[in-house]
């Protein structure tokens, strides 16, 4: 029998059964409760009395109420909707996030929305909705791509999405600039699905400070964002930044609502100094129905969707598996919040 007390969990997110067998198997120590809840008041308030680690996307208890928590595994990548909490202010809690577990699939919308917007897809919408063939010349002229191959891509921020969409458009031989917080260390020790990626920090072409990012967007065809919303980062792309994009160059945003300065954005785009943008995420969610961007020719659109995947359970149960030996373990745990940080 073992020596070690039962490690209590409690998971609030549904899974399904093959899932939660997988994370019963772990390891005998651990004590899975699987409650689905969204608020905390639906929780009984023994399990919280109980729990030692909490996976949830979003149901916090006060922290009188689970005094004896030390870890909350967060379902998502982005958080900001919880740094408030009183919770996380325990200087003794752990929380870790899902960051990589939605890489592949946001950089595959990354890839997708980089070639519709090259490739003239917000007017061969238009065109199809007025069936209306163009004049030979005139389809010469409108639809004439920017094409990916051997064009230039900045990626604002260097996580696990930038990374993996780094890994991708070097099929395209495009040249890669990425900005990031710490230029001293390129490589990245957060969770990422084998093989995919770029650990080493080797697809970057080269890398710029986020103080530099002016002079990195001045020589992109294309700027993605991808940050996180913290004190640092809200607003940061704005008139200054937008007004150093070739008129040419396309934005595409799948970071988080309030980075970019929508008000700039609009404006940009209505006077044409910028080709175009592709848009996941708003200052405001929903997009209230009043916001020129949904009538704007050059704009594609998706509400926050581009982390959706019905692969993502099982990535997310993956990387929980991994932390929770790593917690059996004592080691490190893969995607620490720092909370200075935000992300």
């Amino acid at each position: 029998m073992s020596d070690h007390p039962p490690i209590e969990v409690l998971i609030t997110n549904r899974f399904s059964d093959a899932l939660m067998e997988q994370l019963r198997e772990l390891s005998p120590r651990l004590h899975i409760t699987h409650h689905h809840a969204r608020r905390a008041d639906e929780i009984p308030n023994d399990l919280w009395e109980r729990c030692e680690v909490l996976y949830t996307d979003s149901v916090l208890p006060d922290p009188q109420s689970a005094p004896n928590l030390r870890w909350v595994q967060f379902h998502y990548a982005g958080i900001d909707f919880a740094i408030d909490s009183p919770l996380l202010q325990k200087p003794d809690l752990l929380v870790t996030t899902l960051s990589g577990a939605n890489a592949l699939q946001t950089s595959e919308y990354v890839i997708m929305m980089l070639l519709a917007l090259g490739h003239r897809m917000p007017s061969l919408i238009q065109n199809q909705i007025k069936a209306e063939w163009p004049r030979d010349r005139d389809r010469w002229e409108r639809f004439s791509p920017v094409e990916l191959h051997n064009a230039t891509v900045g990626l604002v921020g260097h996580g696990s999405i930038a990374r993996e969409t780094a890994r991708l458009l070097k099929s395209f031989q495009t040249t890669v600039l990425a900005a990031k917080r710490d230029v001293r260390h390129p490589e990245d020790s957060g969770y990422h699905l084998p093989g995919l990626g770029d650990p080493n920090g080797e697809y970057f072409d080269r890398l710029y400070p986020i103080e530099a990012i002016t002079p990195m967007i001045k020589l992109c065809d294309f700027v993605v964002i991808t940050l996180p919303l913290n004190q640092h980062t809200r607003g940061l792309i704005g008139e200054k930044e937008l007004r150093a994009m070739k008129p040419s160059a396309y934005l595409v945003d799948i970071g988080r609502g309030g980075v970019v300065q929508h008000d700039a954005l609009i404006e940009a785009l209505q006077e044409n100094r910028l080709a175009g943008a592709a848009l996941d995420v708003f200052p405001e969610e929903p997009l209230p129905s009043t916001s020129p961007l949904w009538r704007m020719p050059n704009v594609l659109m998706s509400p926050h969707i581009a982390g959706i995947s019905p692969h993502y359970p099982d990535r997310a149960v993956a990387l929980f598996c991994d932390n929770l030996t790593r917690y059996l373990s004592g080691q490190p745990l893969l995607n620490r919040y720092d909370l200075s940080l935000r992300y």
